[in-house]
């Protein structure tokens, strides 16, 4: 009885389905960019993250940024909240 109320109901539950893809960054992640050939359009950044070997979640993030046909000039610009070396609270000096 379900199975054959799932099957008469199967397209409506299809419509219903829809695929969100959000991007998401760690410093993990944002790492295997570091050493990027900044600037770099979208399609250097994706060959490059493939090139050396790049979790497949930097690929699918790269793969979901608008592509306006700047290059981008550094990972500030993918990932704003990419943290800097003013973020780290420490006196280089006494290391």
């Amino acid at each position: 009885m379900i199975l054959k109320n799932l099957k008469e109901n199967k397209g409506k539950f299809e419509s219903l389905r829809i695929k969100i893809k959000h991007m998401y960054w760690t410093l993990e992640l944002a790492s295997y960019l570091e050493d990027a050939p900044w600037p770099a359009s979208k399609d250097e950044l994706i060959d490059y993250a493939i090139r050396t070997g790049s979790p497949l979640e930097v690929v699918e993030n790269l793969q979901e940024l608008e592509d306006d046909g700047q290059p981008f000039e550094s990972i500030e610009e993918i990932w704003p909240d990419y943290p800097t070396k003013d973020d780290f609270f420490f006196n280089e000096d006494e290391y």
